[in-house]
């Protein structure tokens, strides 16, 4: 953008230069005009200044916005004109001749004196907007710098229609904020380009879709995601299975639970199935005197510890770890259980012999 202006100021100057000296030229000429011509003027006993005539240095001339221009007039009476824009909001012109473009468009500057006046075309080109792309495709938390360039050098602004979608800084930082359409608008001098931005849903992709697991276990689910976003995690069933923001999943009973995985819309889900365990005692029928013991052993496929109770505590009682302990004569059974699963184990008591 220096370098624009750089160029606007060198050509301006050199306008400059141009019509002081076709002002020096015109004055030489008419002043060697009216020098050899005296005599023939008094002569017919007509004066010059009878027929006033105002000569400019330029009568047509383009400009860009924010260029300057002196327009020199040479008036036959030797007095200074004044100076008017037919539209001063597009090019405005003071006492001294200088043109200041303001916007694009057409106007005329004229110089005028008493019974004579000249004018000068001007138009003022419309300011061009260049971009390094009119259409982005972004995703959530990607960003893009626009870079933009102006044919005058002039500073450009940015604005973004919705900021939900996309946003933009004053650099030209786009930044997706959610899939959708947004437009960045760029505007310079009243002109405006576009870029049409485009927020992509992302790709998600799960580690597991199926997961087998006990009560108890856990395991950690992850997500793949294009925009490398964290997704929210959620389960259907808190009972059956939870999960934490991590993606861990942590089996709670028997059943089946849908754990999901959700970023921008896009949700992808693992069924969540925990099994009910098997379990298998060591026997399954036992015989004991009163005040005798004896141990059971429980094996369970989760290889969780087995909650351990009896159908009559007045024959035996039972140990957290599966002790059973004979009290009187009788039948009673003693259960194994563990996540909805449960044997049995048949003990008889008798009395011991006399």
């Amino acid at each position: 953008m220096q370098s624009n202006k750089n160029s606007k100021k060198k050509s301006c100057i050199a306008r400059t230069k141009q019509s002081l000296i076709i002002l020096v030229l015109l004055a030489l000429f008419t002043s060697t005009l009216f020098y050899t011509k005296t005599q023939r003027i008094h002569a017919k006993t007509t004066s010059l200044s009878t027929y006033p005539f105002i000569v400019l240095t330029n009568y047509d001339e383009t400009l860009a916005i924010g260029d300057s221009i002196y327009l020199v007039a040479l008036t036959s009476t030797g007095a200074l004109p004044t100076w008017k824009s037919s539209d001063s909001k597009i090019a405005s012109v003071n006492t001294y001749g200088k043109v200041l473009a303001k916007k694009s468009g057409k106007v005329t500057i004229t110089a005028k004196i008493k019974g004579a006046e000249s004018s000068c075309k001007i138009t003022v080109n419309k300011t061009t907007i260049t971009l390094n792309e009119t259409n982005i495709s972004l995703e959530h938390g990607e960003t893009f710098l626009l870079k933009s360039s102006t044919s005058t050098g002039a500073p450009v602004t940015y604005k973004a229609n919705k900021k939900s979608i996309a946003t933009v800084d004053e650099n030209g930082l786009v930044t997706g904020m959610k899939p959708g359409d947004a437009i960045i608008t760029i505007s310079a001098d009243g002109t405006s380009e576009t870029c049409k931005v485009k927020v992509k849903s992302p790709q998600v992709s799960l580690n597991k879709t199926t997961l087998s697991l006990y009560r108890g276990q856990t395991y950690l689910l992850s997500a793949k995601i294009s925009s490398n976003l964290t997704p929210k995690w959620k389960t259907n069933k808190k009972s059956v299975a939870i999960v934490d923001e991590k993606g861990s999943v942590t089996a709670i009973k028997h059943g089946t639970a849908l754990i999901s995985a959700t970023i921008d819309g896009v949700t992808k889900t693992c069924t969540v199935i925990v099994n009910s365990p098997t379990i298998e005692l060591s026997t399954t029928t036992v015989s004991l005197v009163v005040d005798q013991s004896t141990k059971l052993y429980a094996t369970v496929s989760s290889g969780n510890t087995p909650v351990w109770s009896c159908s009559n505590s007045n024959v035996v009682e039972v140990t957290n770890n599966g002790t059973i302990t004979a009290l009187k004569k009788g039948t009673a059974y003693v259960y194994a259980s563990e996540d909805g699963t449960k044997v049995k184990c048949k003990v008889i008591v008798t009395e011991p012999k006399k």
